[in-house]
């Protein structure tokens, strides 16, 4: 595992190509919002030193972020900027559609693209072995749970549940000690339909398939109306999963950072939003453990991917890879850069330097830059000791690889209905969302 640090104004979408001295004006997504000031300050200097390295190159950052409802429409019409940040769900689909531009080429220019951990590359690779966006902070779901609440509860929270059946329990005991939700699931925005794709894993199951180049989704697999169970029995025989059954990320988060949620599925990567967003006050209640299992020994893994639209043109394209290497690629494999902007995030007590992540590049180098971050961390890195020691152990499996949205998209109100309705069909529901997702699926593929 990496203990890497995390790193944290918006441009218009008026064509540019030039700066009023006639500098190339290069648009970047991936610039944090205002309320992150280590991470902006963090990319106001990214900017000014790329700026240097690259005369004749201005940067402009946006603070745009992935809207599943309206990105499609904005990256169709040419109208995004010139560096596209995505989640892990996108990029099969984009490189199929060609609405991407490989960078294989300026990529391997770079003395150490061949030490990339190729299981960070691969969901960023076509078939012919092209890349097409660098990963910044990949991920692997675990299970997020309040030590505080543990001990409250009876419970050891340096033993948290390794299996879905030892959650269930656990969850129980929380509700019936403390008060709180036991464990939450996500229900809302998408996020319902991605919860129940890593639930869905490590009960062993797949929601799509390939086969001869067409995807179709796999709804109605028994792992998956397993998990579905799993929280109907919580919901309706245990009450464990709290009064607010619709969630998304953000309200989840909220609720743990005030001590009111036992668990729920996560990566390390929350910690930073519970602290610096929601102003968790004890932050030593928070613990990570690998995702609990129920026969698929499996974990979804994920992370923000950053690309070349087909949009850019030559010029710009050039320009968008050099600052990809220098902001995202660089930043991960040099110990100097890591350890100089770890101890820059170190100085705002309100940063998050040293959560554990997935390693970009290979063992060796991982372990160089943990060691030269170390004088800066500021997370107490025991709490995460369950996650690291037990991740190794697990499969890591990317999201479904075409159209995953949709499919989430699908997937909402059948979480929600098992949430909300005592009889819901759950046979009947998956049914009808597979149904529906294939008939979108084979449109996007004719």
């Amino acid at each position: 595992m990496a203990l890497t640090a995390t790193l944290a104004g918006c441009s218009s979408l008026t064509p540019s190509s030039a700066g009023g001295d006639g500098d190339l004006v290069l648009r970047v997504q991936g610039m944090p919002p205002a309320t992150d000031k280590p991470g902006v300050a963090l990319f106001k200097k990214q900017v000014a030193d790329f700026e240097k390295a690259n005369p004749g190159i201005k940067v402009k950052g946006s603070t745009t972020v992935f809207d599943p409802l309206t990105f499609s429409a904005k990256l169709s019409g040419g109208n995004v900027e010139d560096v596209i940040k995505v989640p892990l769900t996108e990029p099969q689909r984009l490189i199929q559609q060609k609405q991407v531009q490989p960078i294989t080429g300026q990529l391997k220019e770079w003395k150490h693209f061949k030490e990339f951990n190729p299981q960070v590359l691969q969901p960023l690779t076509d078939s012919a072995g092209d890349v097409y966006g660098v990963p910044q902070n990949p991920y692997a779901q675990g299970l997020v749970y309040n030590r505080e609440l543990f001990e409250k509860a009876g419970l050891d929270p340096d033993k948290p549940p390794t299996t879905w059946a030892e959650v269930r329990t656990a969850a129980k005991k929380i509700s019936d000690s403390t008060g709180n939700a036991g464990f939450v699931h996500e229900s809302k925005d998408n996020q319902g339909g991605w919860q129940l794709a890593m639930l869905s894993y490590a009960f062993g199951g797949e929601l799509e398939k390939e086969q001869g180049g067409t995807y179709t989704a796999t709804l109605t697999g028994e792992p998956t109306k397993k998990a579905l169970r799993l929280l109907s029995d919580m919901r309706w025989k245990d009450d464990s999963l709290g009064k607010t059954l619709l969630n998304n990320q953000n309200d989840v988060i909220k609720q743990f950072a005030a001590g009111q949620v036992g668990m729920f599925m996560g990566s390390p990567g929350t910690y930073r939003l519970a602290k610096m967003q929601f102003g968790m006050e004890n932050t030593d209640a928070f613990g990570a453990a690998p995702m609990p299992q129920s026969g698929g020994d499996a974990t979804l893994t994920g992370g923000d991917i950053y690309m070349v639209p087909k949009s850019a043109d030559e010029k710009h394209a050039a320009a968008a890879v050099e600052w990809l290497t220098f902001a995202y690629a660089k930043p991960q494999y040099s110990t100097d850069m890591a350890a100089e902007q770890a101890k820059a995030l170190s100085a705002d007590p309100k940063s998050a330097v040293g959560v554990p992540t997935l390693p970009v590049f290979d063992e060796k180098r991982q372990t160089e830059i943990d060691a030269a971050i170390k004088p800066y961390v500021n997370v107490k890195l025991r709490n995460f000791k369950p996650y690291i020691d037990g991740l190794s152990t697990l499969k890591l499996k990317p999201e479904p690889p075409y159209q995953a949205q949709k499919l989430y998209t699908a997937l909402d109100p059948v979480v929600q209905a098992v949430l909300t309705k005592r009889d819901a069909d759950i046979d009947a529901l998956l049914a009808s969302a597979e149904k529906d997702v294939n008939a979108k699926l084979a449109a996007d593929q004719k």
